[in-house]
């Protein structure tokens, strides 16, 4: 598990000076221990209401299916590993990379599209990023910033701004959803103040580890985000504590129900898997050796410079998004295109 996590930039990147990160985040300090609450029973009464809306922020069932069968997996990957490795580009804060994943995946699974292409990936995959730094931080980067890395199409920003509201359209304007990342701040001082010999801060870095690995797994897709990330924290604590009986679930048993526990046994077993699993030691590789792999077209491997896809090429309808969604008019695109070669 060591090699999987500790080799990659984006993954030790992630890792926050604490005056910062209790600036970002908001803690409120209580002894030597960070907390996102006051209290441990403020935590628990925030952790009861994410668990009763968290369904209604998850993917439509049987999308790991659909991914599948529409030979979206790898396209998917590569959208997902992307998200992550944007955000110390732009110095974004943890919960940007975890809504703009969200984004994505609850967008593929509602529009019930059967003729994705690769540009249309790259184009959700910006209007997700970007969203997503819209609502989560106080600046965010620009459009044609975000895509100078790591994509092999670009956009104007008017193609990108069509797709931002058709996002935002298809997820009903439902933003700021539960993730798997909403739990780190909830089930983590409940943990730690079990644990005096423990600091937070190194508990908190491993387990978002754990939760980026666990973004790019499509077999945990089925899985609530609460049960994640409860075996994320789970995984955590026998890397920073290693312990042979059943101590560590059992402190996490006491914050969860019985399916919720079922469901943990089985994700445990899946995130001890990806230690030998060489599709995760993709997470080590460069951008070039990445695209060795999983080359997005026959050219990918040749062309370096990204194609270009204009306005007149892309039309929104295609997804078949809700009544009222932006669609681009192609004729009056047409003319505009006249107009710039006079």
């Amino acid at each position: 598990m060591e090699d999987l996590l500790c080799h990659e930039a984006w993954l030790s990147s992630l890792e926050t000076p604490p005056e910062h990160f209790h600036e970002r985040r908001g803690w409120i300090l209580d002894g030597d221990v960070g907390s996102f609450y006051l209290t441990k029973e403020e935590s628990k009464q925030a952790l009861t209401m994410c668990l009763e809306k968290e369904f209604s922020f998850m993917p439509e069932p049987g999308y790991e299916e659909y991914l599948r069968s529409h030979g979206l997996v790898v396209a998917r990957f590569r959208a997902v590993l992307w998200l992550v490795k944007s955000r110390p580009r732009f110095n974004l804060s943890i919960e940007t990379v975890f809504n703009a994943v969200n984004y994505l995946d609850r967008f593929i699974s509602t529009t019930h599209f059967h003729g994705w292409k690769y540009w249309m990936i790259d184009l959700l995959s910006v209007a997700c990023f970007s969203v997503a730094s819209k609502f989560n931080e106080t600046s965010t980067p620009p459009l044609h910033e975000i895509q100078m890395v790591g994509l092999d199409h670009s956009f104007r920003s008017s193609t990108i701004q069509r797709m931002e509201l058709a996002l935002m359209r298809a997820l009903k304007w439902r933003l700021g959803c539960t993730t798997t990342y909403s739990y780190v701040e909830l089930m983590t001082p409940i943990i730690i103040s079990k644990k005096p010999n423990l600091i937070h801060k190194d508990l908190i870095n491993q387990v978002t580890k754990m939760l980026l690995c666990a973004l790019l797994d499509l077999k945990l897709l089925e899985f609530p985000p609460s049960v994640i990330a409860a075996s994320a924290i789970w995984n955590s604590l026998q890397e920073l504590i290693p312990s042979s009986d059943d101590a560590h679930f059992a402190e996490l048993s006491s914050l969860l129900n019985q399916q919720q526990k079922d469901g943990v046994i089985k994700c445990h077993e899946i995130m001890q898997a990806w230690s030998g699993d060489p599709f995760f030691n993709l997470l080590n590789a460069s951008d070039d050796e990445y695209r060795c792999y999983h080359p997005s077209s026959p050219v990918t491997v040749l062309l370096k410079d990204p194609i270009h896809v204009d306005d007149c090429q892309v039309d929104l309808s295609l997804f078949n998004l809700p009544a009222g969604s932006i669609v681009i008019d192609i004729e009056s695109c047409g003319e505009k295109g006249k107009r710039e070669e006079e």
